[in-house]
């Protein structure tokens, strides 16, 4: 009886070693095997911003990176976030669904989007930053906790505000992480149910035809010296292939147009690593 309790012990825990394992496997994209490409440079010289790109070919397992000095530093994950609170809303009932409503609460605030009753769909859309404010009170500092401890979420701190942790600079990280969680999320490895999974992958999609489907999340914030802090995060398939890519942009800019900035290094450099033509 002793050496069957002892067995059952060991296998127990040669499972949960190799659980840790492929869980740390799956947390990052290893940088050992990075292709370095500094043609890449252009399209933040244009647009006048610091900042990094990388790609993980999920095919052979190929990276390709841009400015790898930024690619494992940690930043502020600002509304890329929302990938997370969306994924821990839905998995504990918080969020029932996707069409579930949070009223406004009637303050004014400067995006004209936000002033409204939202579903999380629409709340998604716009980046409703009280939307996912809300979302955040009514998960609770301890289940979030347990959640960001589970995920190895970059840093996993919290701070002293259970509403603006992610855009007050005491959560953190870094451009390989972002690129490990949504390689995860695409193919169910996360630690939630396949439907909570699916709704978020659904959620990030935004352009889809016959040639390809580009999904993402994007976000925007300031750091401790208030540079702006900008991110892509996601995926692009063509002929049913995934290949994941984080861009991050930095700026001294606090006006920078950041929307328009991101998204045209990202789709700059997709387009010439090509992209867009469905021969990928």
């Amino acid at each position: 009886m002793k050496n069957k309790l002892q067995m059952k012990r060991i296998i127990f825990t040669g499972y949960c070693i190799a659980n840790f394992f492929l869980l740390i496997s799956f947390s990052s994209c290893s940088v050992n095997r990075a292709k370095i490409d500094n043609s890449l440079k252009k399209y933040f010289d244009q647009n006048k911003v610091d900042g990094c790109f990388t790609l993980f070919n999920n095919a052979d397992g190929k990276v390709t990176v841009y400015n790898m000095a930024l690619d494992t530093v940690r930043f502020l994950p600002a509304s890329t976030f929302k990938i997370v609170n969306s994924l821990v809303g839905l998995e504990i009932g918080r969020i029932t669904d996707e069409k579930m409503v949070v009223k406004w609460d009637g303050v004014q605030r400067r995006v004209a989007d936000w002033n409204k009753d939202l579903t999380m769909v629409e709340a998604f859309k716009v980046s409703s930053v009280p939307w996912y404010q809300e979302v955040a009170r009514r998960i609770g500092r301890d289940t979030m906790q347990q959640w960001l401890d589970s995920l190895h979420y970059g840093n996993m701190k919290i701070g002293n505000h259970i509403d603006s942790f992610w855009l007050d600079n005491s959560l953190k990280i870094s451009p390989d992480e972002q690129l490990g969680l949504v390689k995860r999320l695409y193919f169910d490895q996360l630690p939630f149910q396949k439907r909570t999974q699916q709704i978020v992958r659904d959620l990030m999609t935004q352009e889809d035809n016959t040639v390809f489907t580009l999904s993402y999340k994007t976000g925007w914030g300031f750091d401790e010296n208030d540079h702006s802090i900008g991110w892509m995060v996601g995926w692009i398939e063509e002929n049913k292939h995934p290949y994941f890519f984080v861009t991050l942009v930095k700026s001294i800019d606090v006006n920078i147009d950041m929307k328009a900035v991101r998204l045209n290094i990202t789709k700059g450099i997709l387009k010439q690593l090509g992209f867009f033509e469905g021969r990928m």
